[in-house]
This record gives structure tokens, sequence and C-alpha cells, in this order.
């Protein structure tokens, strides 16, 4: 008697039409890499995991009860598939039909609405399968998906379609717990069953996933998402591990920064500082190194806004369940909340390299010489941690060994008791500085002065404009006022002499000079130039000349003369007996003025009046 072989139940579905308007949204415009959906099943997976580990708490009896909770994924490049397993909680008949078929119960309707009207942000739809799953369908010509429940009794089922308007659902053994499927891929996008593009993409969008996921056969995701354990649970080697696995480093990092926070958002990050500026070193300008995540499934390597500009050196993660994100988990909608992000991750930042430098001052100085560059950066183009920042700024001055440096809180706290201002200048070097003019004054009165060295470092000065309630005056300014000082041995010019030269000088200099004066400030310098513009320094001039920046042709400044020096006694007096030979000391004493004070970009005419004045006093 033959045998009776039991019947395959085949149904047929339509989808609903809210389904079919979501299917070509996601395969035709939500999704703009398609690569995505493979992260988009892996979370899902995931998902699914975790629903069954809870599940295991409360229930005596599950369906399959000794599988791993693990993620596998198989590729096929002869038969152009990829398939993803879990062993999570399956679906039942009526779950296929409402996760699937539905998509009113996952609220992606409403989504759909506020797409057509234009209102509202996107829900927020990130692990809820039924959505991500369409995503397959951008590169599947079909797929499958085999499921068996949690629950004993469940059916052994298998879902398919090829994503254009309809489902079927059958009956098929020898299902395991969870759910396999297996997408047959367009001949266009056959390199998504080749092994290195998927592990490709698991490494880039998944490692932090929290159950393992294996690759046929082969573990992917070994590093852990340590920004989310305790301080106290992880090892140093294992905080060094993991910045090398993120920021794709062979050093080891400076310092690190993780916290969490649950209000005013929901935070956990974890960010490192590299030991090595490659800006610094001549490479290109360095791109953005701190990824988002959202419970622990990457959402941007590059998140646009998340953190300033200047911090383009730190290197981590930055995990927030808060976030709103579209349906394709590619963009956050909410600017206001990436705002308040980046305030928090900013301050905290800022809050951690104040510590570091209190607590530890030789490692905060060597993360400063590396990264101090950026810190100015931020100084100039950040109002809103311009104060924070300049906390943290470092100099050498007038009363540091060289090599040292100082901050400018320190500064404040060596100032005389009536002093007002904060006193920087700038030169190539500390040489240059203390071999010029501009310190003779203070140095004698006692005032100390910043030492700038970096062509950055005016522009940072001029931003930053006060510290402490303490204004930030270059020494150079005209503005300056210092106490009388002694200038030198011998008699000076008497006050008519003086009002004389002064006016001789300046009938010789023309418009090229403001003011002439006598200086209260040199000692054993013959003249001094003062900037009279407060606004552009000699560098600065130099620079903007450079980017091609309107400004005038000759600087706007004063020039003082040390009346007690024998030159300009003798000026005096050639005035009156030499005119011709007076008017070309003159010119020289303002054109070796000027170069002190870096004004002098051209110095051809001063050479050709130098060697001029070495003929004449060789003819005496």
């Amino acid at each position: 008697m033959p045998t009776k072989t039991k019947q395959k139940k085949i149904e047929e579905h339509s989808f609903q039409a809210e389904v079919t308007q979501l299917l070509d949204l996601v395969v035709h415009s939500l999704y703009t890499n398609k690569e995505i959906f493979v992260r988009e099943l892996v979370s899902n997976a995931s998902d699914a995991l975790e629903k069954f580990r809870h599940i295991q708490l409360v229930e005596k009896e599950t369906f399959d009860d000794k599988l791993e909770l693990e993620i596998n994924l198989t590729t096929d490049d002869t038969a152009g598939t990829l398939t993803i397993q879990d062993f999570g909680v399956g679906m039942t008949h009526g779950e296929l039909v409402e996760n699937l078929g539905t998509i009113a119960h996952s609220g992606s309707k409403a989504f759909l609405q506020a797409l057509k009207e234009g209102t509202g942000p996107a829900s927020e739809l990130i692990g809820q399968f039924g959505v991500g799953f369409y995503s397959a369908f951008m590169v599947a010509e079909k797929v499958k998906a085999y499921t068996h429940s949690w629950q004993k009794e469940g059916e052994h089922l298998l879902w398919t379609s090829d994503g254009v308007g309809s489902y079927q659902i059958e009956t098929v053994e020898g299902q395991r717990r969870g759910c396999k499927i297996v997408i047959q891929l367009k001949e266009e996008d056959k390199d998504f069953s080749k092994a290195d593009t998927i592990k490709d993409i698991l490494t880039r969008y998944s490692s932090f996933v929290q159950f393992p996921i294996n690759l046929n056969g082969e573990r992917v995701n070994k590093i852990e998402a340590l920004w989310l354990r305790g301080k106290n649970e992880i090892k140093e080697e294992e905080y060094t591990e993991f910045y090398k696995f993120q920021a794709n480093a062979f050093d080891e990092p400076s310092t690190r920064m993780h916290f969490s926070a649950d209000a005013p958002l929901a935070i956990n990050a974890l960010l490192f500082v590299p030991k090595t500026n490659m800006e610094k070193l001549g490479f290109m300008r360095m791109d953005a190194g701190v990824s988002l995540y959202c419970r622990k499934v990457l959402i941007d390597d590059k998140p646009e806004g998340l953190l300033p500009d200047w911090l383009r050196f730190l290197r981590g993660v930055v995990d927030s369940a808060d976030l709103p994100l579209n349906v394709s988990r590619e963009t956050m909608q909410d600017s206001a909340l990436v705002k308040k992000l980046n305030k928090l991750l900013t301050r905290r930042f800022l809050k951690h390299l104040e510590s570091i430098a209190k607590k530890n001052p030789e490692e905060y100085l060597e993360i400063y010489k590396n990264f101090g560059i950026f810190f100015k950066e931020g100084i100039t183009s950040d109002f809103t941690h311009r104060e924070q920042l300049g906390k943290l700024l470092r100099f050498e001055s007038s009363s540091t060994e060289k090599g040292s440096l100082t901050s400018l809180a320190d500064y404040v706290e060596r100032m005389k008791e009536d002093q007002k201002e904060i006193y920087y200048y700038f030169a190539p070097n500390r040489e240059t500085i203390e071999a010029g003019p501009y310190l003779e004054a203070f140095k004698t009165s006692n005032l100390e002065v910043l030492y700038l060295f970096e062509p950055i470092d005016e522009f940072v000065m001029s931003h930053l404009n006060e510290f402490d309630g303490k204004q930030l005056i270059s020494a150079d300014q005209a503005e300056v006022q210092i106490d009388d000082i002694s200038q030198g041995p011998g008699e000076p010019l008497s006050r008519d002499e003086e009002t004389e030269l002064c006016k001789w000088i300046k009938k010789q200099l023309g418009e090229r000079v403001d003011k002439v004066t006598g200086s209260k400030r040199l000692v054993d310098n013959p003249a001094i130039v003062l900037n009279a513009d407060k606004m552009i320094s000699p560098t600065m001039r130099r620079m903007m000349k450079a980017m091609q920046e309107g400004v005038a042709a000759n600087p706007k400044v004063n020039l003082e003369i040390n009346l007690s020096h024998s030159l300009i006694k003798n000026l005096y007096s050639l005035s009156k007996t030499e005119d011709e030979l007076a008017i070309q000391v003159t010119e020289q004493i303002y054109d070796t003025a000027l170069v002190a004070a870096g004004f002098n970009e051209d110095p051809r005419g001063m050479v050709d009046r130098i060697y001029q004045l070495l003929e004449k006093v060789t003819q005496r």
C-alpha cells in the first residue's frame, strides 16, 4: 500500500498597500549605500537574540534550547547568495504576516505619513524587525526567511518574496529556532556573495554587536564595546587594543576620556588623544575620527557636527540611545540634539584636559606640544569654548627658562598688584625677542612678557582679547603705558632739543610715521617703531598679504627715539651741519627699527643706503 506524502501548504498573500510604498522607498531612495542592508539584518538578528535571552529568564521550556546565542553569515559566490541566521525568538505564522506583510504594527505607517506630508522628524525605528528587513530588496532578486518560533509547539515556516507585490508562506520541516534569511542576489550585486566584501562591512558597522558574529564559521567581532563597560572593569591593555582597532593605529594613546551620562542625554563615550599629530608631520589635514553609534550599531563613522572641527585629532566612539534617526539609520534629523551632543562632549573633554594639566603637568605638556595648535585654532573659530581653551594655552615667557612653558593663569598669579594687562610679543624665536629693543622697558620695570613663536599666536591673542579680566596686549603696541625708566648713561637732549629733533625727523619721514617722540621705554637701543594699528600686527599683515587680503601699503607706526643715546644726540648735531647725511642717517635709523619690528619686507633700499653711508664714512 503506497504511503501518503504530506501535502505542502502554500499561502499567497499580498503586501499591505503601505508596505508596497515602503518597499519602493527603501529600494529606490531611502538608503544611499546598498551595503547598509547587511548592518540592518545583523542588527535585527541581534535584537531577536536579545529578546530570546529575556524569554529564557521567564519561560521553563523553549524550542531548540541548546543552541548558542550567535549570528552566522554564509557566503556562496557560486550560487550568488548570502545567508544570515540567528538563533533568536523566531516568528509564528501570525508574526510573519504582522511583521513582514504589514507595517502598522511597527509604527512605520506614521513614518510614511510624515514623509508624505513633510512634517516632523521620522520615528525612531532602530531595532524594529520588518523595516530594516526590507533593505535586503535593494540587492535581492528573491528573499527567503526560514523560521521557527521559540515556542515548542511552533511551526516550521518559510516566507518567500521577490519584493514586487506579494509573498508566500509555506510549511517546511527541519527548521532551527530563530530566523534564517537567504538572499538570492541580483546579478549586479553579486559582490555581496563574496566573503571579503561581507567581512569588511561587518567590521565597519557591526564590530561591537554584543553577540558573536561568525562569517563562514570564523568569528568576526572580537573587540568588545568597551564604552558600555565600567572603567574599573577594564584593563589598560584592553583600552590600548580597542584604540588601535577603532583608530586603525599602531601607536598607543597619550590619554583617554571614558564617561557616561544619563542627563541631559543618555550617552556613553570613549575618546582617545593619539601620541602623534599627523598634520604636524606634514601629512594632509586629518579627518574626524570619532564614530557615532546607537546601541552599539554604527550610525556614522564621520558624523558632521558631532564635535567641532578643531577636535578632529580625537579618535573614539560616542554612543547614544537618544538619537532620533531616520528609518535607514543613516542620518540624524534633530540638529538641536546634535548641537547639545557637541556642547556636552566638548566641555567634558576640555575639563578632562584641565584636570590632566593640574594633576600631571608633564603629561599635559606632551599633549600640548603635539596638539596645542588645534586648541589655538579653536580659539580663533569657536566662540563658545574660547574661554575654556584659553586656560589650556602655554607659552615661554621672560620669567621662564628656555623651553619651559607657562599658562595664562600662572602669569596672572605673578602679576604686579597694579598691573592691568597681560603682555606678549611675537618673534621667530626667544633669542630674537631678547636681543630686540621691545623688552628693555619691561625688564627694567619687572613686567613679564609672554613669548609667541608661531604665526597663529597673534591671531589667537587678538581673538581671546582678555583672560581673567586682564586685557591681552602686544609689547610693541603704541598704547602700552610703562613707568618712565632711566635711559642709559649720558645727559639726554633737552626738552627743546627733543621737540626740535622730533619735528625735523617727522618732516623727513613724512606720512611713513604717525608720530615721532622721545621714548620712555628704551635703554640701550637708539630708536624703536611702535605699532599704532591695534587690529593688524606685522605678522598678521604678512599673512594677510600672502592671502591677498587688502591691507594698507605702509604700516601705521610711531617712531620713538632714545634721547640719551649717542647716535640720536649726534643726529641732532648733524641735522644742523650736514643736512644730506643727516637725512640718510634718519632713513637708516627708521628702516633698522622697522626691521626689528618685523615691518620691513623689502630691505633692498636699506642695503643700498648702508653702502652709501659706509662710503662716506671711509672717505673721512
